[in-house]
């Protein structure tokens, strides 16, 4: 084989080596929302459902729901809940608010993901509105407070498999955002380091929420 033919056939294989390389990294920021949406729907992995409205009706059931607040290496953002925890009847709506704080001296975007323990009670836990999975971009020194509203669906006390649980924990971490979403590998490496884990504006700031 000649030498021109050579270069040409390496050419060609380069540019598919970055077209599939291309794809593979966009199907993985592609698998982010797309893994939200379906644990969102179904209530896997601990991952609150996403409500319409509340219910109609109360249980004269408390649940505690605790609020904790973590943020990724990456960020360089104080973040925590403004109140520990709150306590409310299955059934009932509440809404409580997340603080975060931007300490470099610069802009930066993050985006949050979030889970629910015990993971078994995903499936009762319902958001109305959050500021999950959407772009929160903050100026260098500002503070927002985000807004979560949620409520326990009721259902929960005709499952023997939950009757011990009163306590609730809403986890919730920031990560710099990648185009939006988190970063996949810092949530990966968050993961595994675990292992060895109605629209409501800002009162502060201008972040958006979902």
């Amino acid at each position: 084989m000649d030498k021109r033919k050579l270069n040409s056939r390496n050419a060609l294989l380069g540019t598919a080596i970055l077209a599939v390389s291309g794809v593979m990294l966009g199907f993985a920021f592609a698998m982010v929302p797309l893994y939200s949406i379906i644990c969102q729907k179904l209530g896997l992995d601990g991952t609150p459902l996403r409500a319409t409205e509340a219910p109609a009706n109360t249980a004269n059931v408390p649940m505690t729901v605790r609020f904790d607040a973590n943020t990724d290496k990456e960020l360089p953002w104080k973040f925590q809940p403004v109140e520990k925890s709150v306590t409310l009847m299955l059934g009932e709506t509440k809404t409580i608010f997340y603080r975060a704080t931007n300490t470099s001296d610069k802009a930066i975007t993050g985006t949050a993901t979030f889970n629910v323990t015990p993971e078994k009670i995903g499936q009762y836990f319902n958001k109305l509105e959050c500021f999950c999975f959407s772009k929160q971009t903050l100026q260098p020194g500002q503070t927002v407070d985000m807004g979560v509203t949620f409520f326990i669906d009721p259902a929960l006390v005709k499952d023997a498999t939950t009757e011990e649980v009163r306590t609730i924990t809403l986890s919730y971490t920031f990560f710099k955002s990648m185009d939006g979403q988190p970063d996949v590998n810092a949530a990966v490496e968050d993961d595994q380091a675990s292992s060895t884990k109605l629209k409501l504006a800002p009162v502060s700031g201008t972040a958006s929420v979902n």
